[in-house]
């Protein structure tokens, strides 16, 4: 960035499909993009722990 107050531009990567099917290309994303999360499996792995209820909760009522 050559400009400091030059104001800053994006753009989506391509999609596929139409309608209620597009989504974004995943050949064409790339940590630039933001797609980089190494932490996901561990996040989904603790969200899936929250919600499930206790084992012996059916069993006390």
């Amino acid at each position: 960035m050559t400009e400091p107050f030059a104001r800053g531009t994006s753009s989506a990567p391509p999609v596929l499909g139409e309608g209620c099917t597009q989504r974004y290309d995943p050949q064409a994303l790339t940590p630039e993009n933001g797609t980089e999360f190494a932490d996901a499996a561990e996040l989904w792995r603790q969200l899936q722990q929250d919600e499930q209820p206790p084992a012996n909760s059916d069993k006390q009522k």
